[in-house]
């Protein structure tokens, strides 16, 4: 056997690419996009990312040429997910709550050289170009018209490269563009907390093909489900789930904003049978009103991450009809690396002890070889015992292939013993689940956005009024968590500087889901000997003042 090995005919590149070429074989009548009235089929979905692989070659946009999305969950960002790589393009989907200096950075880190924007979104795309450097190429702009949002509608003048006629240009025929290699980087996404120093996390073919089929395994994804979109698909690319959808033949339900009224009618309106969403979907779809719940049209399976889902919520949420699955992954894992795999025998517990062990963040996904919780100073497994803390590290398929131009912090995270280092930190149970405990870069995550406090306090320290800032986690009924800041002001100030007003500062200067909630003035912050603030003794003064009570939108 030692002459047997790798040949032409088994070592194809594996891309999830081609998933989309055999559905429209097998599912080619079937409805693959709907969004209000208008739904296509595979087959007519296949044609259309063929002829907008194509219109961008056609437009000069090359092999690893980054091409970026600046859209909701409507149908042209589910056909960027597979017509832009099919270009050779790697695909760079923007957040979308991002404020304009931000999408700036991001534009100009990622060396963009085309933009696809919502009518809503062009006045943020416009002044983030505006901000690009003297001397900088600006992406080349198309824009993706939406009929159902006519306040937002620009009237397109002749010269206006709309989405239509973008596809128009392209061939219905083309033959795309195949990576040389598996390796081939295919998807950028950048990790939250980029204003000051961006970090681009590329992903190769490889990578979302195996996280792509590991996590429809994960989850025992039927053939021809229909999902809601409600988890944004820049988001981590929707956790794999638009190439996911392909495999299946799954009906893809566009929903551009998340509304508990809107989600339950497209529920029983459309037959909906899977979703995703970080907890504070859950909450909101289990904490609506009564004359705004439906009743679900059978079960309705709810995946979530981003955080622990609260119990009283799983509760509440599976006691309406939804059966909720939780997972675990990172921007650098391209979707879940590890998911809360159920025992039959959990059945039978009381709804609290289910409601506790669902919390957990669990077990390696297929797509992953092994997740271990160490110890960091000795790199050695923590005692499976739920209580000795170490922090979570992961090593498989979906990893990424490292940072855009950032080699330290690639080393930094995939080191030389073959693992990648999360940063979060857990315990791992006698039962082989692991469950996060804590985060060791103070990252705050609010309704599944992930928030570096480091960055807020770099806002705080710019007020004219503020001597020192620290931001922790505050928990919060409806987001699980929003900035809290406690605040030293100097004594020329004392008093004269209100929490309202600060809030208001912080508002123009970052996104509108990273300004601190809650602002507490003390004389004098808690430190250590050497100066540094007692973070931890904050973090419990936060929870000590309860749960925020959600006082509207945070965009």
């Amino acid at each position: 056997m030692e002459k047997l090995g790798a040949n032409k005919a088994n070592s194809c590149p594996l891309t999830p690419l081609g998933f989309l070429e055999r559905a429209a074989t097998v599912f080619g009548d079937c409805p693959s996009v709907v969004y209000h009235g208008a739904a296509f089929t595979w087959s007519q979905t296949y044609r259309r990312c063929l002829r907008l692989a194509s219109a961008l070659v056609s437009l000069g946009i090359s092999r690893h040429d980054v091409v970026s999305v600046l859209l909701p969950n409507v149908p042209a960002m589910y056909e960027a997910h597979f017509g832009v790589p099919m270009s050779g393009a790697v695909l760079h989907s923007i957040n979308t709550r991002l404020d304009a200096r931000t999408v700036a950075v991001l534009l100009r880190h990622s060396g963009s050289k085309l933009v696809f924007v919502d009518p809503a979104m062009v006045p943020l795309l416009d002044d983030a170009l505006r901000l690009l450097p003297a001397g900088h190429q600006a992406p080349r702009v198309v824009l993706v018209e939406d009929p159902h949002q006519k306040d937002f509608l620009p009237a397109p003048t002749t010269t206006t490269m709309t989405y239509e006629r973008l596809l128009e240009m392209g061939d219905p025929e083309f033959a795309w563009v195949r990576p040389l290699s598996e390796w081939d980087p295919m998807v950028l996404n950048y990790t939250s907390g980029t204003t000051a120093a961006p970090k681009g996390v590329v992903h190769c073919h490889r990578g979302i093909f195996l996280v792509t089929v590991g996590s429809l395994v994960d989850w025992a994804v039927p053939p021809r489900p229909t999902i809601l979109w409600t988890l944004p698909m820049f988001h981590a690319n929707g956790w794999s789930f638009p190439w996911g959808m392909a495999v299946v033949g799954g009906t893809n339900v566009c929903l551009r904003r998340v509304d508990a009224a809107e989600v339950y009618d497209t529920i029983a309106r459309c037959g909906v049978t899977h979703l995703c969403g970080a907890p504070v979907v859950l909450n909101m779809l289990a904490n609506a009103p009564e004359g705004v719940r439906k009743l679900l049209p059978g079960k309705v399976q709810i995946m979530t991450a981003g955080a622990p889902p609260p119990a009283v919520v799983l509760h509440r949420a599976e006691a309406m009809g939804f059966e909720v699955s939780h997972g675990y992954g990172m921007t650098e894992t391209a979707g879940h690396a590890v998911s809360c795999a159920w025992k039959g025998e959990w059945d039978k517990l009381p709804a609290t002890e289910r409601a506790r062990l669902k919390a957990r963040q669990g077990v390696r996904t297929p797509s992953m070889t092994e997740v271990d919780i160490v110890d960091s100073e000795t790199g050695r497994s923590v005692p499976r015992d739920g209580a000795t803390m170490g922090e979570v590290v992961l090593r498989g398929g979906s990893v990424m292939l490292g940072y855009l131009d950032d080699v330290d912090a690639t080393r930094a995270a995939i080191r030389e013993d073959g693992w990648f280092y999360t940063g979060d930190v857990g315990v791992m149970h006698p039962d082989g689940y692991m469950e996060i405990r804590d985060r060791s870069k103070d990252v705050i995550i609010s309704g599944g956005e992930n928030i570096s406090s480091v960055e807020v306090e770099s806002v705080l320290y710019g007020h004219p009024a503020v001597n020192e800032a620290a931001v922790v986690a505050r928990p919060d009924e409806f987001w699980g968590e929003t900035p809290c800041a406690f605040v030293s002001l100097k004594d020329n100030v004392a008093g004269a500087v209100t929490a309202a007003e600060v809030i208001a500062w912080t508002r123009e200067r970052m996104p509108g889901y990273m300004v601190p909630k809650t602002v507490v003035f003390r004389a004098e912050l808690p430190k250590t000997s050497t100066g540094k603030i007692l973070k931890y003794v904050l973090r419990n003064l936060a929870k000590e003042m309860g749960p925020s009570r959600w006082g509207g939108s945070k965009m």
